[in-house]
């Protein structure tokens, strides 16, 4: 006859099995929420020279949108920045915070996510790579874009896709902001192993053997990615610079002028622009 010990032990095994089956496949859900991105609004977005494109990845159509430097201004060929938003937004809402950047001769390249806004298919680090390696590949290829400066930047889960770029792909600089040292470093706020993480986005060990310079934003108070993952990443870069905002995730930067010129100084610095 079984023991009172041993039956409660596998009633507890028995739970804590379907917590983690529950886990495993609902995790994408939580990774990539596309149900609390709101629906897209930029259709009818108007800024001279931008460029709406369809990317083909095997999961069907990704949109991305290319803002060049301001006309007349700058010679080709010139910069660009290719952005990775966050896990609830859409290139929609990017457009404003990136656009003062094209009147310092960079271009922004926005590209979003499968399954996410207008676009087909469904996110995963391995469709998002997919998708991001087809947006570089492009445009390394245009006669007006300068491929030995192209700068990888992304926001907390765009800072893991920025990554994932930076290993497939050569780069002039990195920019992190928001950013976690891995998916899997956060198991253990639910109790999981490890092992179970479909999409780890390991950027820790991109940014050990990335020899470009890495710009690290992170809020001091990020209730979300704590302080100490920037901390992290900014130690174990090549070249790598820290720089601490007095905020949380969600309203980071809270200077956006700030922000911007600090990117810009990063750039310079880097000698990109």
């Amino acid at each position: 006859m079984m023991s009172a010990p041993l039956k409660y032990f596998l009633w507890i095994l028995l739970f804590y099995s379907a917590y983690c089956c529950l886990l495993f496949i609902m995790q994408r859900k939580i990774l990539f929420p596309v149900q609390y991105t709101g629906s897209p609004s930029g259709t009818d977005i108007k800024i001279p020279g931008l460029e709406k494109i369809w990317l083909n990845i095997k999961s069907g159509k990704t949109e991305a949108w290319y803002i060049p430097p301001s006309a007349n201004k700058f010679s080709a060929p010139t910069p660009v920045m290719i952005f990775a938003h966050g896990n609830a937004e859409l290139i929609d809402y990017s457009i404003d915070e990136f656009l003062p950047l094209t009147r310092q001769g960079i271009g922004i390249l926005l590209v979003e996510y499968p399954g996410y806004g207008r676009s087909e298919g469904s996110p995963s680090q391995k469709s998002i790579t997919e998708v991001f390696i087809k947006a570089y590949d492009l445009m390394a290829s245009r006669k007006d874009v300068d491929s030995s400066k192209i700068v990888l930047c992304g926001r907390s889960i765009g800072g893991g896709v920025a990554c994932a770029l930076a290993a497939k792909r050569p780069s002039a600089a990195l920019i992190l902001i928001s950013t976690f040292k891995s998916v899997k470093s956060f198991t253990i706020r639910y109790l999981v192993p490890g092992f179970l993480v479909r999409d780890p986005f390991d950027n820790l060990k991109v940014i050990k053997n990335y020899q470009k310079p890495v710009l690290i934003i992170h809020g001091k108070y990020d209730d979300m990615i704590p302080y100490s993952h920037g901390e992290t990443l900014a130690r174990n870069a090549v070249k790598g610079k820290l720089v601490t905002y007095n905020c949380a995730h969600n309203d980071c930067p809270p200077d956006y002028s700030i922000f911007l010129n600090d990117i810009l100084e990063f750039l310079k610095k880097s000698e990109i622009l």
